[in-house]
């Protein structure tokens, strides 16, 4: 299995998420839930890195490089590189799917 470094942006991201769910929608229960099963998502990137397809948004690889691979999970899409040398996963962005062409 890879190391998983987060990015301060997806920091925010998750805790973001966390909050809107838990705080504007009244669901603490329900963020709790989404954001474990959004993280066990995440492990199983670590498990497969290479196993989700690299993006070929031109918006996306300006921002985060040739090699950015996505996971969609559920409304939210994972944005990460993957490092064979160092065998870590970077976590870039949890974003909404929706959002994706506006990061």
């Amino acid at each position: 299995m890879c190391e998983i470094e987060y990015s301060q942006q997806t920091k925010e991201d998750i805790d973001n998420l966390a909050y809107w769910i838990s705080e504007e929608k009244g669901m603490p229960k329900t963020a709790m839930k989404y954001v474990d099963d959004l993280l066990a998502a995440i492990k199983e990137i670590a498990k497969y890195p290479t196993a989700y397809p690299i993006v070929r948004n031109v918006s996306i690889i300006m921002l985060f490089g040739m090699n950015v691979r996505r996971l969609n999970f559920k409304k939210y899409a994972i944005l990460y590189t993957f490092t064979s040398e160092e065998n870590t996963v970077y976590i870039h962005r949890v974003v909404a799917q929706s959002m994706i062409t506006g990061i």
